[in-house]
């Protein structure tokens, strides 16, 4: 049995340094399980070329990917400027929601794109610009203008992202050019939809009707990016079916101190709801320039690994970084070293909390007794020599909802019959997802998935696998688990 693989998945995002056919080629052949397209820097005809290249490269190489489409979401900004604004500490500048309104004499008046801006910031709030690069004191306030000191002084370019550490921003979930976006990802056939800047449930709820009303089949991943979402995890992880801990917004909305603790607490409650986790943002920032990382980014995606995140995600490493697969090679090697300290039986959450719920539909569509025949086929490989586990899914939730209980020492081999399954499997955490069409006698499809590991060499003589099926009998399905020695 094959067992030096890679448990945690990769997630790059497409871009120039990424975006040419034998480029595309080499990131996937190099392990890059999930190809991200950043709408925030994208239009449509750019998104239609791109998924066809990515479609092209994975069938070139073999290795069929998902794209996820991450959309921009609402956003504050300041306005457009012809030149940039010098501001030091101690300088007193006007935030103004209406550009016409009159300036004050001696003041600088920065306009910005929130219409309740004055109304939601209260006095002695915090307004940061530029991702946190730019921090604003509110001293007084206005019908029109917020009066805010520097407290942390920069030069100020033009339309500047804004945060508003602790304020519920009442802004649309999904706006007009983000529908648009949609649109054209549905039909490209986008795997996964990142749904950015989510405060609650309903925000996944709004996309998740409107790729109904697009006949999508895509899935909704929640990007935790502020404090609202961190109020509602729970919620947003159970009415969303993935979720990402985008910690660029998010460690400027919340103490930045209180970052790794919001991160391992969202990978364990994602782990718990049977749902795959994406840790992102600044984890090889400097092999955007460098060829090696820093010490303190490799602890960084250790950590990550070893908080079980079913991946690690790279941004601006592998849209204008100097080394993209460079990047994949690191977040490899470290994923391997870490995964090899790791011991072997189920490492995860979700196991726990089946146990604790016998008995109940705890955040799954299954009943608890067919997912405990799951986890005793996951037990039966791990108490043995070279086994794995094969399971056959026509909708990629069980291989999901055993990934979730990390079984760590088995690999889980998923057979699936529909492409899109296929693809939507390989984001989470260990599980190896092969395309077979289903036979019409059971025993013919389990022949042929052995013949298809051991082609790929993923299965040798004496290797045990154990195979998860079902049968119907008397109009019932009936689980059962069989243990096969490869001969």
């Amino acid at each position: 049995m094959r067992t030096s693989y890679r448990h945690t998945k990769i997630t790059f995002t497409l871009g120039p340094a990424t975006c040419e056919p034998a480029m595309l080629e080499e990131v996937i052949r190099s392990g890059a399980d999930v190809c991200r397209l950043n709408m925030a820097h994208a239009d449509h005809d750019w998104v239609r070329t791109m998924v066809a290249r990515v479609r092209a490269a994975g069938a070139k190489v073999g290795r069929d990917i998902p794209i996820m489409m991450d959309v921009k979401g609402p956003e504050i900004r300041t306005g457009a400027r012809t030149e940039p604004l010098e501001l030091k500490t101690g300088d007193v500048v006007d935030m103004i929601v209406d550009p016409d309104a009159p300036a004050s004499e001696g003041i600088p008046a920065i306009p910005v794109n929130y219409p309740l801006l004055v109304r939601d910031v209260p006095e002695g709030g915090l307004v940061l610009v530029d991702n946190g690069l730019i921090q604003l004191r509110v001293t007084e306030k206005t019908k029109e203008r917020l009066r805010c000191r520097v407290e942390q002084p920069g030069r100020l370019g033009s339309r500047r992202h804004v945060n508003l550490p602790g304020i519920h921003v009442e802004l649309p979930s999904l706006t007009e050019k983000d529908r648009n976006d949609v649109r054209c990802g549905v039909e490209c056939g986008i795997d996964f939809f990142a749904l950015s800047f989510v405060r609650s449930s309903s925000d996944i709820d709004t996309l998740r009707s409107f790729l109904s009303e697009l006949g999508s089949r895509a899935r909704i991943i929640a990007k935790i990016e502020d404090q609202s979402a961190i109020n509602n995890l729970m919620d947003i992880i159970d009415a969303a079916d993935a979720l990402m801990v985008a910690r660029g917004d998010l460690g400027i909305e919340v103490p930045y101190e209180s970052l790794p603790l919001i991160q391992k607490n969202a990978i364990k409650l994602a782990m718990t709801a049977w749902k795959p986790v994406i840790v992102a943002t600044h984890m090889l920032e400097s092999m955007i320039e460098n060829p090696v990382p820093t010490r303190a980014e490799v602890t960084d995606v250790s950590n990550a690994v070893l908080e079980l995140t079913d991946s690690i995600m790279l941004s601006g490493e592998t849209t204008t970084g100097k080394h993209p697969l460079k990047c994949i090679e690191v977040m490899t090697r470290i994923a391997k070293k870490m995964e090899g300290s790791l011991p072997v039986g189920f490492i995860g959450h979700a196991r726990a909390k089946l146990d604790a719920n016998r008995g109940a539909m705890a955040h799954t569509v299954f009943d608890v007794a067919k997912i405990q025949i799951l986890h005793a086929a996951a037990n039966l490989a791990l108490t043995l020599d070279n086994a794995a586990v094969i399971v056959f899914t026509r909708n990629g939730d069980l291989p999901r909802v055993l990934a979730s209980s990390r079984p760590h020492g088995a690999p889980v081999f998923a057979f699936t019959e529909d492409p899109v399954i296929l693809r939507r499997m390989r984001l989470s955490w260990g599980v190896i997802p092969f395309l077979l069409p289903f036979q019409e006698k059971q025993v013919d499809t389990i022949h042929a998935a052995i013949e298809c590991l051991k082609k790929e060499g993923w299965a040798g003589y004496g290797d045990h696998l154990v195979i998860m099926t079902n049968a119907i009998l008397d109009g019932q399905i009936i689980d059962s688990v069989h243990l096969h020695r490869v001969e």
